[in-house]
């Protein structure tokens, strides 16, 4: 193994402080980093692990993001959550060593692997690994749990602002622009997860875009009053921001 490669990829990494490292030591840090595998790029379309594969490993979104889903009885998809840079995905296969989803990258991705059976046994010497495992397991509950209020409860202009006020929290947390990003998902995608039609979607970020909240062109989008999004989403922020959240896992 390339050990100047996997430094680079989690010791030096800009993302460490939202990823399964957070909060271990230098020491642990560099015990960590022995078993990070680097994986070679993935690109638009292509399948990181499918349902029923064996499960081995987390990965973690270094760059680019995924969509997360599932097929359904009738042959279609149900799109579950979109992952970005510093998220993990793949805890979906500790339930029976299986992958219940099939994660498909939306642009070209970079990855770490971090084989399961290498993590268990940093877990049983570091209680802080442990622990931040414990936690972003929980964090994953909490976030689907609350993505199932937003599906139920909300109108389908309200869940189009939750959505994109969490896409805004999590590019900001990154260190990029909340106001400024562009989506990587497309407008099918968005209206897959939130259980809308496509051309709800867009009729809803036109509107959006007529009355000056944001503006959107094609992928990009800019947002120009946050308060008045935040008060289309029901003005739950905490909630409506963890509930589309659940690119992550």
């Amino acid at each position: 193994m390339n050990l100047r490669k996997v430094e680079l990829s989690c010791k030096a990494c800009s993302l460490t402080e939202l990823c399964l490292p957070r909060g271990l030591s230098k020491d642990e840090i560099d015990d960590f980093n022995l078993g990070v595998i680097r994986q070679d790029p993935i690109h638009r379309g292509n399948q990181l692990f499918r349902t029923g594969d064996n499960f081995r490993s987390f990965y973690a979104v270094k760059s680019g993001s995924l969509k997360v889903h599932i097929n359904t009885p009738d042959g279609g998809e149900q799109i579950v959550g979109f992952h970005m840079a510093g998220e993990l995905l793949g805890l979906d296969g500790l339930d029976n060593q299986h992958h219940t989803f099939t994660a498909s990258a939306l642009e070209t991705t970079s990855l770490c692997e971090l084989p399961f059976n290498i993590i268990e046994d940093l877990c049983k010497r570091y209680s802080t690994l442990y622990q931040e495992l414990c936690a972003l397991m929980g964090r994953e509950i909490a976030e689907y749990q609350a993505m199932l209020l937003v599906l139920g409860k909300r109108s389908a202009e309200e869940r189009i602002a939750t959505f994109l006020l969490s896409l805004s929290k999590r590019f900001n947390k990154r260190g990029f622009s909340g106001n400024k990003f562009n989506l990587s998902m497309s407008r099918h995608d968005i209206a897959n997860y939130l259980g809308l039609a496509p051309e709800t979607v867009s009729r809803l970020l036109g509107r959006l875009h007529e009355e000056d909240i944001l503006t959107v062109e094609r992928r990009y989008v800019q947002i120009h009053d946050v308060e008045k999004l935040h008060e289309i989403g029901g003005n739950r922020s905490d909630n409506s921001e963890r509930a589309a959240a659940s690119f992550a896992g």
